[in-house]
């Protein structure tokens, strides 16, 4: 661009401060008549037409506290006692605060001070004063320092380090603070441009609806040229964090395959969290260490005696084939209210609702749950799930596969592998691994198998092939959104979110 398109491209504000371009900012800021952001923005404005160069370097300044500045004006506190025993000598050491005008603290403090230097010496609970009238005179490094706040931190004397040491150990005396000092290096068109008349030109910047009223709001004027290559700021659009795009995606999937959303609480008692599910009343998974109990609450209220019995039934003998846990079954204990610690009881209040006619069903769940886990990396207090359950009186073990090697895939993992695996709901029981490409190591992201009778049979009357799983969709978010710990899920760093691309 030459020059004449240059000056024909500059804004008013630009305008203002070229001329100044050899002062500080606050002197530009004072004699261009604006204030210190549209000046900064101007700036790199130029900078981008070639006009500056700017560089900017941080410096850790020493300011005055506000105590500081009260003893700037008064006097340090060692100070006013020094001045109250050089007139009287000898002062009692209760009497002192008192006679100094100190506060308690004020005077442990210069007491403390004047001992350090010498300058008295305590006997039989009184003060004397030890210092010559040329030692009481000259000003202490401590009230020297105060004085010449304030002073950058790299430009300070070993004396000065002394004496900021010393009063930083006392309260709101000085502060340092980190300030940014922005420099300006005007290139050769910067020069030839700050001996152009800049102030004459008078350039329209907008068409507004005022201008087009009359031929003489615009007639013979010219336009501001607009810069069209030059960089702009980038602009960051609103949009929904990246989990709840990854949930709204995964919802997606599931229901194109046809499955049905379940929902819930995500308080429920221990009977659909753990005795729907065939989980003995004495398994470990049960205990405080892994479950969180609300001992707050009363204990829950069961559903139709009906599947009580049957599930009562389940666990002390068994039902098709099986012969239970056999325990003694405690319906107490399965009041107990907690919060879920899996999807999975969902698919259990689903089941237990379902009737003969409405087979064949495919539901799903995707949600939070809870375990009282050691926070690290890997593990957190809320687990994000998505649940799954195909009911159908022709379903087999090797649709089971089929289906979660289908959602994987739809989740953008490739390559997928299963394991043999024990649960205590369903059998035969397997877990998945997706491939880290990344990492080139397999990952676990699911736990899944066919609901054993003592579920299906207890909850829908008879034995019925139930296929489910269970995946732990925060591992799949992490091994797509390349999120190396868990917890960033729950940050709010504003710059990482903007960068997370969409679920595609």
């Amino acid at each position: 661009m030459d020059n004449k398109k240059l000056i024909e491209s500059l804004s008013p504000n630009e305008r203002k401060i070229i001329p100044h371009l050899n002062e500080s900012i606050s002197e530009i800021c004072k004699k261009s008549i604006l204030d210190k952001i549209s000046v900064i923005r101007s700036l790199e404005y130029l900078q981008n037409k070639k006009i500056i160069e700017l560089s900017s370097h941080t410096k850790k300044i020493i300011e005055i506290g506000v105590n500081g500045a009260l003893y700037k004006k008064k006097g340090l506190p060692e100070r006013r006692l020094l001045n109250l025993l050089s007139e009287k000598r000898i002062v009692a050491i209760q009497d002192a605060p008192k006679e100094s005008s100190l506060s308690p603290d004020e005077f442990k403090a210069s007491l403390g001070a004047l001992k350090k230097k010498a300058l008295v010496e305590l006997k039989n609970g009184k003060i004397f004063l030890n210092a010559s009238p040329t030692e009481i005179a000259k000003k202490s490094l401590e009230e020297l320092f105060i004085e010449s706040l304030p002073l950058e931190f790299q430009d300070l004397t070993p004396e000065q380090q002394f004496a900021l040491k010393g009063l930083q150990q006392r309260k709101e005396i000085v502060q340092i603070e980190e300030k940014k000092k922005i420099e300006i290096k005007i290139t050769e068109l910067g020069k030839t441009l700050m001996n152009a008349n800049l102030k004459n030109q008078d350039y329209i910047e907008s068409i507004t609806p005022k201008l087009l009223q009359s031929e003489k709001n615009w007639k013979g004027k010219q336009f501001r040229r607009y810069d069209l290559t030059s960089p702009v700021p980038a602009i960051s659009g609103g949009k929904r964090h990246f989990v709840n795009q990854a949930i709204d995606y995964g919802r997606k999937i599931w229901t194109e395959m046809g499955f049905k959303e379940m929902t819930g609480n995500m308080i429920v008692s221990s009977f659909w969290n753990f005795d729907a599910l065939f989980t003995a009343q004495d398994h470990p998974v049960r205990e405080m260490h892994d479950t969180f109990f609300l001992s707050n609450l009363k204990k829950g209220k069961l559903p139709d005696k009906k599947i009580v019995t049957a599930i009562k039934k389940a666990h002390e003998t068994g039902t098709t084939g099986s012969k239970g846990w056999r325990y003694k079954w405690d319906e107490n204990e399965s009041k107990k209210m907690l919060i879920r610690t899996h999807t999975t009881c969902l698919s259990a209040q689903t089941l237990s609702k379902l009737k003969e006619e409405d087979l064949p069903a495919k539901f799903f769940a995707i949600g939070w749950n809870f375990r009282n886990e050691t926070l690290d990396w890997s593990h957190g207090f809320e687990l994000l799930q998505t649940e799954g359950i195909v009911v159908d009186p022709n379903a087999n073990f090797q649709h089971l596969l089929g289906y979660l090697k289908q959602f994987a895939q739809k989740m953008g993992f490739e390559k997928v592998r299963f394991r043999p695996a024990y649960f205590p709901y369903t059998e035969p029981s397997i877990e998945g691994d997706v491939w880290n490409e990344e990492k080139q190591e397999w990952v676990e992201y699911l736990a899944a198998g066919m609901f054993r009778p003592e579920v299906s049979e207890a909850l829908m009357g008879k034995p019925v092939p139930i296929l489910a799983w269970g995946p732990g969709f925060g591992r799949m978010l992490m091994q797509y959104f390349k999120v190396k710990d868990l917890r960033e899920f729950n940050e709010n760093n504003l710059t990482k979110l903007r960068k997370k691309k969409f679920w595609i």
